[in-house]
């Protein structure tokens, strides 16, 4: 692993972080100084991991001249190298940042709206299990069942890292639940994510690029957030780039987070405009439709979940689809290195 991750490396870098964090007014930027934070927290972890397994090879080693190794003891050390290979994989600009992730049905109307419910429930479930803090931003319900769209800002190590290839179109196959003859039906649904860019953002936004529109919201939040005109729509013309927000109860700090979240969105298209080869970051998604899907969830006639990028297949999408999509996350990772 050595070439792939430079320990002498890390360990400068790690000194540098430190000699920041020490210094009498670094909390005076929180914005600047989360940022510096939270990159020596993952250098730690990943030189702490690093070290770990070179303490587990020598062992291992001496093991195994006295012919003493167990499986489960190579099982283990093979795992540790698997993590910290896709370590490795992480090391893009943005990967170690928070994110936006937004959820829109395909054409379809109740059963996209109904898929598009399922994906949220599964992004929910792979963060609560793997450590990450979320927060709706926006919801807004399905006429019948499921959702229209959602937006939610995702915290945790590596966010961004783990979930940008999660961007593209997702289809489904299942018996509908809404059809009275049982019938098979296939649904869209698209995800967009967006990282949070942590660096003061130099994007100008001119008043009169806005179209701003406010209603009730739609969402749980009490009496007082659905009978008021709190939630806040924010159009901009010359993009057509649109944002809401409706999780608190405050219209001008509902306008505060859209605004926020534009910002990121409008840098972002900036960015790829500059530099064609972080034109993956996200941008426009192909037509959600046949043809266009990175990923197949299939239900009937037999179960599959397969990954149309890294032919990655898992006969169990009960269980992906309750959150288990680290391995899946993890073969995209490993074929875009």
């Amino acid at each position: 692993m050595g070439g792939l991750f430079d320990i002498s490396k890390k360990q400068e870098e790690k000194e540098n972080l430190e000699k920041l964090v020490n210094k009498p007014d670094f909390w005076n930027d929180l914005t600047s100084a989360n940022k510096t934070y939270q990159q020596l927290k993952n250098i730690n972890k990943e030189i702490n991991n690093y070290q770990d397994i070179v303490s587990s090879i020598s062992l291992l080693l001496e093991l195994i001249n006295i012919d003493e190794v167990k499986d489960e003891e190579i099982l283990k050390v093979k795992e540790q190298i698997d993590e910290l290979e896709i370590q490795t994989l992480l090391t893009e600009k943005y990967d170690g940042n928070n994110c936006y992730l937004e959820i829109h049905p395909g054409a379809g109307g109740t059963e996209s709206c109904d898929w598009a419910s399922m994906l949220l429930r599964m992004y929910e479930r792979f963060l609560d299990k793997n450590g990450y803090t979320y927060k709706i931003i926006d919801e807004q319900a399905g006429e019948e069942a499921g959702i229209k769209s959602v937006t939610l800002y995702i915290s945790g190590d590596y966010a961004y890292g783990y979930l940008k290839n999660e961007k593209g179109v997702h289809r489904l196959v299942r018996i509908s639940p809404f059809d009275a003859n049982k019938r098979r039906h296939t649904s869209f649904a698209s995800v967009n994510v967006t990282p949070e860019f942590n660096e003061n953002i130099d994007i100008q936004i001119k008043e009169e690029d806005l179209k701003i529109d406010v209603y009730h919201s739609s969402g749980a939040g009490g009496q007082s957030v659905n009978t008021s005109n709190s939630a806040v729509r924010i159009t901009h013309l010359p993009t057509k780039t649109v944002v809401t927000c409706q999780t608190e109860r405050s219209q001008l700090r509902n306008k505060e987070i859209a605004m926020e979240i534009l910002k990121n969105k409008l840098y972002q298209q900036r960015e790829e405009q500059k530099n064609a080869e972080i034109k993956n970051i996200t941008g426009d998604i192909s037509n959600i439709d046949f043809g266009s899907q990175i990923r197949s969830y299939i239900l009937e006639p037999y179960k599959l979940v397969k990954d149309h990028r890294s032919k990655y297949e898992d006969t169990d999408p009960l269980k992906v689809l309750d959150g288990d999509i680290l391995p899946l996350m993890e073969s995209v990772l490993k074929i875009k290195k």
